[in-house]
């Protein structure tokens, strides 16, 4: 999964809450632990996401315990069967990928210079 513009929104929007105290991510231990967002669940939650509580609940979720977390179990699988001796290249692929999007101000796809593949 990857995410959508909407996704980048909403963590843009999440970080300043939560420099401003008002939200924080909590890990709620359990058989699997997952993360909660916890705080205050006021009028700046509908006022900053434009969305009910239960709609942030939702994304949060998503991004978070589901997207975020899956990231790590693929890594986890892929380094079990071939050991960490691939990240080095996968991290700087990363990087690099990342880089390209923000400096031609693309959150979606761009062109791969190596074989002109799109992502």
């Amino acid at each position: 999964m990857k995410l959508t513009e909407k996704d980048l929104e909403f963590l843009r929007q999440l970080q300043q809450l939560m420099q401003s105290r008002d939200l924080e991510v909590q890990l709620k231990c359990g058989k699997p632990s997952h993360m909660v967002l916890t705080g205050t669940y006021g009028g700046k939650i509908h006022k900053t996401f434009h969305v009910t509580r239960q709609g942030v609940r939702w994304r949060f979720q998503r991004i978070f315990n589901d997207m975020y977390v899956s990231a790590f179990m693929t890594i986890l699988t892929i380094e079990r069967t071939f050991g960490s001796g691939l990240r080095e290249h996968a991290v700087r692929i990363s990087k690099e990928r990342y880089e390209l999007r923000h400096e031609m101000g693309l959150g979606g796809r761009i062109q791969h210079a190596c074989h002109g593949d799109s992502d």
